[in-house]
């Protein structure tokens, strides 16, 4: 079961949501519920809030527990832009934009997906000489197949 909640028009730029929203992102609710209630940015409290009327809707709703939520799908997307404009020399005005954003976060209670290591095989260094020699024995191979084929051809 998945539970959706979104948060829309924060009146904070989505660049600066999306810092907090990387890091919670894929984790437990309740390590997430942690990690936002310390973090010192400004956009942790609007994040931490929407995450928890999450779970308290999924609680209330669906009758899910906490301890077996996580973040499936958090994104942040650019809201309404509000323009204004500020004085600059000469009589100019230079705008300035006000950007909000919306939130939308997904928990659910399905299994976190396990993430595989990945495994590198040691990679085998050839040296120039190395590399030289090979083509050495392909140019004497093909020198003595023609070799042979002449003599044929000549018989």
């Amino acid at each position: 079961m998945e539970v959706v909640a979104k948060l829309k028009n924060l009146r904070m730029a989505p660049r600066k949501v999306r810092l907090v929203a990387g890091l919670v992102r894929k984790s437990s609710a309740l390590v997430a519920e942690r990690q936002l209630l310390f973090l010192n940015k400004a956009a942790a409290r609007p994040v931490l809030k929407l995450l928890q009327s999450a779970l308290a809707n999924a609680e209330h709703n669906f009758k899910l527990s906490k301890d077996t939520l996580w973040i499936k799908h958090i994104s942040v997307d650019g809201g309404m832009t509000i323009k204004r404009s500020r004085p600059r020399a000469h009589g100019a005005a230079a705008p300035i934009r006000k950007r909000t954003s919306h939130i939308t976060l997904m928990l659910s209670d399905e299994a976190m997906p396990v993430k595989e290591k990945k495994t590198y095989k040691p990679r085998i260094k050839k040296s120039k000489s190395a590399a030289v020699e090979v083509k050495r024995e392909r140019v004497k191979a093909e020198v003595a197949e023609d070799a042979k084929s002449e003599k044929e051809t000549n018989e």
